[in-house]
């Protein structure tokens, strides 16, 4: 009868759990689509009360929180493991997904490989984990350019053997507008190869460092988008859109960095940083439609 009791146990238990037990895996289009909304490790105000944050978040309409675990220049691979278990957790009640990222630095491979990996394995107070792991690529403490790729490409590689089946990846990647404006910062940068590895694109689209229009915004965004499918080889590559940095956008340039990532059909789009974002920008990026099939304009 035990033996009995124990075969209906374990049928019960198979039964509740998918795949036998295995962990369903968030879906890239839906953690990477929508609009989001970035916390830093420098926001001090936003690690005393994340709670505050989230609320506010999903009062504007944020479908992701972007939360930094820590960068190369920190002391501690998690820097605050209490405060980002209670993001994660709040978020979580809020009906948000929760995207960990770290800034590698290069030079020190094994640090980065570490704090990456304490970023994907990270869990909370009860238990919750991260809906996606991003890497922040734009570092260029590595001179060598040909070292720093190997660099990022063999840790890229490491990231995908340490997570399960289809958990989304996403690679925060700087702007080929803006270096195709500074060729000697990262030329010949690997947007095919990490297009290998990683489930979605994160391009910092800063338009407001070069944009003085909102025509201008709209250009700047486009032609980031643009460039990231042709470099990728991916039309279809789910990319979500950084606009400018929210304090020095203007709300004209902003309205017409949506329209760009509504033309181009873009999975997700947001302004960088949650302090910086000011009412009226919440108002505009809320109501932003997307999801709708790109205009030829923007397939080449």
């Amino acid at each position: 009868m035990r033996l009995v009791a124990a075969f209906l146990l374990a049928t019960a238990v198979l039964a509740l759990s998918p795949a036998g037990g295995a962990t369903p895996q968030p879906d890239t289009s839906t953690v990477y689509g929508g609009l989001g909304s970035w916390v830093d490790i420098f926001a001090t105000q936003a690690w005393r009360d994340p709670k505050a944050v989230v609320d506010v978040l999903r009062a504007n309409g944020v479908g992701t929180l972007y939360v930094e675990t820590s960068n190369y220049s920190q002391s501690r691979d998690i820097l605050y493991p209490t405060a980002l278990g209670r993001f994660v957790e709040a978020a979580h009640a809020a009906g948000l997904d929760v995207v960990g990222w770290y800034l590698p630095s290069f030079a020190r491979p094994a640090l980065d490989a570490r704090r990456a990996l304490a970023a994907i394995r990270f869990r909370s107070g009860h238990g919750q984990r991260f809906d996606s792991f991003a890497l922040d690529i734009e570092a260029s403490v590595v001179r060598d350019v040909e070292l720093r790729n190997a660099r990022l490409l063999a840790l890229a590689t490491s990231l995908r053997k340490a997570v399960p089946a289809g958990y989304p990846l996403g690679a925060i990647v700087p702007s080929p507008v803006g270096m195709q404006r500074h060729p000697h910062y990262w030329p010949g940068f690997p947007f095919a190869a990490l297009a290998a590895t990683f489930d979605a694109f994160v391009p910092m689209a800063y338009f407001s460092y070069y944009a003085k229009t909102p025509a201008a915004a709209y250009a700047y965004a486009r032609n980031v988008i643009v460039a990231i499918r042709r470099e990728t080889g991916l039309p279809e590559v789910p990319i979500h859109v950084i606009g400018g940095l929210a304090n020095r956008a203007r709300n004209a340039q902003v309205d017409r960095f949506i329209q760009a990532a509504r033309d181009c059909g873009v999975a997700g789009i947001s302004l960088y940083a949650f302090f910086q974002t000011s009412g009226a920008q919440w108002s505009l990026l809320r109501n932003a439609a997307l999801g709708a099939s790109p205009l030829p304009s923007c397939s080449s």
